[in-house]
Formats: C-alpha cells, structure tokens, sequence
C-alpha cells in the first residue's frame, strides 16, 4: 500500500506539474493571444483611418472633377457665344467692305464726271475767252 501511495503521490505531482506546465502554457498563449488581437485592432484602425482619408480624398476629387467640368462647361458656353458673335461681326464686316467697295466705285463715277464737266467747262471758258478777245478787238478797231 506504501508503494502505491508513493506512486499515486508520483502521479499527483506529475500531474499537478503537467497541469502547471499546461496553465503556463496556457497564459503564454492567451498572452500571446490579446497581443496579437491587440496587433490586429491596431492594423484595423490604422486601415479604416486610411479608407476614411481615401474615402474623403476622392470626394474631394469628385467635387473638384465636378468644379472643373462646370467651369469647362461655362467656358465652352461663352466660347460658342463668342464663335456666334464672331460669325456676326464677319457677316457684318463683309456686308460694310461691299458697302465701301459701292462708295469706292461710286466715288470713282462722280470723279471721273467731275473731270470730263471741268474739262467741258475748261474748253468753252477758253472759246469763250477766244471769243472775248476777238470781241474786243472788233471793238478797239472799230473805236
């Protein structure tokens, strides 16, 4: 019976040392455990702080890709209204070049009749003043 407790007492203590060494072991990996949850919390928060970041960054590049199409939009409004006022002034620049070139051609008439009456005007004051001086000299003869 002496031996039996004796190996009973053995196998109490290698039990109670398996079941320390199993607790030990046990801690160790629930220690190992939460630093790894608190690892994995870390990793998350900095991930989800980085989607937020991104998430706000690309918000911001839709409302500035939005900006940017507006004011493209406006632009190419006012560049149309531009090509529009263009084609007016062209038609109307145009229309004033004909009506120049008219007066031009105009101008060039009534000139080229205004030389041909001087010119008229020029030979019958000469006759006239031919006629004149025979006039007068019948008259200084005849005196």
């Amino acid at each position: 019976v002496a031996m039996e407790t004796v190996s009973l007492e053995h196998q109490i203590q290698s039990v109670q040392r398996h079941i320390a060494f199993l607790k030990k072991e046990q801690m160790e990996l629930l220690h190992d455990l939460h630093l790894e949850i608190l690892r994995l919390q870390k990793h998350c928060s900095e991930l989800t702080h980085d989607l937020e970041i991104k998430e706000l960054e690309a918000r911001q590049q839709d409302m500035l890709d939005r900006e940017l199409e507006e004011k493209c939009r406006a632009m190419e409004a006012q560049l149309q209204e531009k090509e529009k006022d263009n084609l007016e002034l062209r038609k109307e620049l145009r229309h004033k070049e004909t009506l120049v070139a008219a007066l031009r051609s105009s101008l060039r008439n009534k000139e080229r009749r205004f030389l041909e009456e001087l010119k008229r005007r020029s030979h019958r004051v000469t006759i006239l003043n031919t006629e004149l001086q025979k006039q007068t000299e019948a008259a200084a003869y005849l005196s």
